[in-house]
């Protein structure tokens, strides 16, 4: 059984830093695109950044410059580095991954993890 587990959230004071991680585990060859994602209640999920197997990067223009995305082949995990943070900030952040099984390809979703900035 395939999974993806986030860890990391928390309260933090804006202008704060928090670091995201992503693992995934469970019977899988490879990995393919990892992502972040945040939803506040009543707004649609949106993405915040995304890693290609290759390694190429995209952010949403409110992080640009302020978060990192990253990944570790090795560890199959996931990385998300928020630095100068705003309460505008605040949300659940989502990982997802695009799993490559029995040569087909799947988008797995985490559970989410808890992110809070106070002014």
């Amino acid at each position: 059984q395939v999974q993806l587990v986030e860890s990391g959230g928390g309260l933090v004071q804006a202008g704060g830093s928090l670091r995201l991680s992503c693992v995934a585990s469970g019977s899988f060859s490879s990995i393919n695109a990892m992502a972040w994602y945040r939803q506040v209640p009543g707004k649609q999920r949106e993405l915040v950044a995304r890693i290609t197997g290759g390694s190429r990067t995209n952010y949403a223009d409110s992080v640009k410059g302020r978060f990192t995305i990253s990944r570790d082949y090795a560890k199959n995990t996931g990385y998300l580095q928020m630095n100068s943070l705003k309460p505008e900030d605040t949300a659940v952040y989502f990982c997802n991954a695009d799993l490559v099984v029995l040569a087909r390809t799947y988008r797995y979703w985490g559970q989410g993890t808890q992110v809070t900035v106070s002014p």
